[in-house]
């Protein structure tokens, strides 16, 4: 069993940081996604963001905004829970091997489900969005198994 420290010499623990730090940094990347998407398509949400942009209104609804807008709050729901409850699971002194495989899973299902949410693709982007939860839930179980309640 690996050291449970918060220790960069921990292998669970490096695993952690470097598997979380991947999930932030597509978070900030779907946000410029969003911001990107609002100057392609010359709508905003406010009123000031339109002034010094030509031919830019201020609209609520647009559909190709509005889905990145939704991935992201996907995402924003999802990964706080994984940095949280991953943290946690951490300190439970996991396998490596077993760890690993959970921050593997989670990121490349997160990732799999921006690239399927983006192109519209069902079954795949319910697939990505499971596979994510249910590498979240598993660490959830094995954390409440080593709490005490």
């Amino acid at each position: 069993m690996a050291s449970a420290g918060l220790s960069f010499e921990n292998p669970v623990f490096a695993a952690y940081a470097a598997y979380s730090s991947l999930v932030i940094l597509k978070l900030f990347i779907v946000a410029g996604y969003t911001t990107y998407t609002r100057f392609r398509v010359k709508v905003f949400a406010n009123p000031e963001d339109v002034k010094g942009n030509k031919g830019a209104v201020a609209q609520l609804d647009n559909p190709d905004v509005e889905r990145v807008r939704r991935l992201h709050r996907n995402d924003l729901e999802n990964i706080p829970a994984f940095l949280a409850v991953g943290l946690l699971y951490v300190l439970t002194g996991p396998s490596p091997g077993v760890a690993l495989w959970h921050f593997r899973i989670f990121t490349a299902a997160r990732c799999f489900h921006t690239v399927s949410y983006l192109a519209a693709v069902q079954p795949w982007r319910f697939l990505g969005f499971t596979a994510g939860l249910l590498a979240t839930i598993s660490m959830t179980l094995q954390v409440l198994m080593a709490g005490a309640l």
